[in-house]
């Protein structure tokens, strides 16, 4: 059997990937997709040190700065990819960055607001809405990169 290319035409270059079945293809682009993913969002990282550190479990929140228990919800889930995750996970990563919250209790209040939304009903996962994801980068974020 032939081998199967593609060749993807960006801004920056010219990206090939190449294998011997579809399945393995779409593995490749499943990994290129996510490289590009972190390498897009560095300069970003870069620029909120003091904010939020990138660690093996996930975003963590360091800032000094005082943000409510929405604020820090909807800054963790911003920084994960597709900006979402498990409730589980989500707790954790609370808890590494010293914030203690009743979770389920904001996050549906959140989801009244508009900030969150639920993408599968019987799934215990969390996703930021498009309004969610408006709000922190037009409030949250320059709020907390004042006076760094």
């Amino acid at each position: 059997m032939g081998e199967i290319r593609i060749i993807i035409r960006t801004d920056f270059g010219k990206v090939e990937v190449a294998g011997r079945t579809f399945q393995e293809v779409l593995r490749q682009l499943e990994v290129l997709r996510t490289e590009y993913s972190l390498i897009s969002r560095a300069p970003t990282i870069k620029r909120l040190r003091g904010i939020i550190e990138m660690t093996a479990e996930g975003p963590i929140i360091v800032t000094k700065k005082r943000l409510t228990h929405y604020e820090a919800i909807a800054l963790i889930l911003y920084f994960l990819e597709r900006h979402q995750c498990s409730l589980r996970r989500l707790r954790n990563l609370l808890i590494s960055s010293g914030k203690k919250i009743t979770l389920p209790a904001r996050l549906h209040e959140m989801k009244k607001r508009g900030l969150v939304i639920k993408p599968h009903p019987r799934v215990p996962e969390y996703k930021l809405s498009l309004d969610g994801v408006r709000w922190v980068e037009e409030e949250v974020l320059p709020r907390l990169k004042t006076g760094m």
